[in-house]
């Protein structure tokens, strides 16, 4: 893809969400944290039903811990695979709490060594609460990105790294937040919404969705010859 066309492309998102960001609710960087974690395979829709309540009576690493694995479970079933976030949701608190005196650390290192937290997550956190330019890449990134020929790439690494040599630089901060909602809402993956997506002409992908025929005009069947006597006698 030509540079001018990911600037294109990008400046058309910008205008169309100046500010973007993610749709998971929190209140605190590890609120965030935990919302991330949790994300993991299952809806942000999902997530923000269980951390509503979860966050009412815990939402501090020390509070997390106090509820223990059991505790938590009940309170994040609607997320999937919500056994496993559980007992790595009570990990994770105790190590900040051990290693990082209960705060979330700004080091990717130090954040990928917490149970349940991936370079996914870890890219996310490092975004939104620590300002570093980080492009975190999900199925819906990675779908994004290879189909309209943004950043090509056979894994997610691949896919991030294209994205992070290939941004124009005033966009990076927050591309992760437009091409995800792009592949959420438009951009999905079955049938894509071509004709209504804001960047159809600059996208390189070959199958877009076309737009629905306009429906045919009624033909107007002729009438029986008795309803057409009546008619004329009239």
């Amino acid at each position: 893809m030509h540079p001018a066309t990911r600037r294109a492309i990008f400046r058309r998102l910008q205008a169309a969400n100046p500010s973007p960001t993610t749709e998971l609710l929190y209140s605190s960087p590890f609120e965030l944290l935990v919302a991330v974690m949790l994300s993991a395979h299952t809806t942000d829709r999902s997530v923000n039903a269980a951390t509503r309540n979860l966050f009412a009576v815990a939402n501090t690493p020390a509070a997390i811990v106090a509820l223990g694995v059991e505790g938590v479970k009940p309170y994040i079933k609607p997320v999937g695979l919500y056994n496993t976030k559980a007992k790595n949701l009570v990990g994770l608190a105790q190590q900040l709490l051990e290693r990082h005196d209960g705060q979330v650390p700004g080091m990717r290192a130090d954040l990928e060594a917490l149970p349940g937290v991936g370079r996914k997550t870890a890219s996310i956190i490092l975004n939104m609460v620590f300002g570093e330019v980080e492009i975190a890449v999900d199925t819906h990134i990675f779908r994004v990105a290879n189909r309209t020929g943004l950043a090509p790439g056979r894994s997610p690494l691949e896919v991030e790294q294209a994205l992070r040599a290939n941004t124009p630089p005033e966009f990076r901060k927050d591309a992760h937040h437009w091409l995800i909602l792009l592949g959420r809402y438009t951009c999905v993956a079955r049938v894509p919404k071509c004709p209504t997506c804001i960047i159809r002409d600059l996208c390189e992908y070959k199958f877009k969705t076309r737009a629905p025929a306009p429906p045919r005009a009624a033909r107007r069947l002729p009438l029986p010859s008795r309803v057409r006597a009546r008619r004329r006698a009239r």
